[in-house]
């Protein structure tokens, strides 16, 4: 098992809302391989949605309503972007040598 600073955030929430985590001395086990695969489609929706809002920024015609759902889409978005970024920085933390 990996040591408690070693867990790895995963890219989806546990009951009540709560963080996940996995405790695993196989990076490439099949929860690692699945959560890569889940944080590279949020990376990719996320990178999607950005070009979707350059594109109706720039038009002055759009509806107020789809420059509405286009917000909430991308908070959420940047939210699973967060997340990915917190988790990807706690597993280069922790594979870091310790410096004394």
């Amino acid at each position: 098992m990996t040591a408690p600073n070693e867990l790895r955030l995963l890219p989806w929430s546990g009951p009540e809302g709560k963080p996940c985590y996995l405790s695993t001395d196989d990076p490439g086990g099949y929860m690692s391989r699945l959560a890569d695969n889940v944080e590279a489609v949020q990376l990719g929706t996320a990178a999607e949605l950005l070009e979707m809002a350059s594109e109706s920024l720039a038009d002055e015609d759009a509806e107020p309503i789809e420059l509405r759902n286009l917000g909430h889409a991308l908070t959420g978005a940047l939210k699973d972007v967060l997340s990915v970024a917190v988790s990807r920085g706690h597993l280069l933390t922790a594979g870091e040598p310790r410096r004394i």
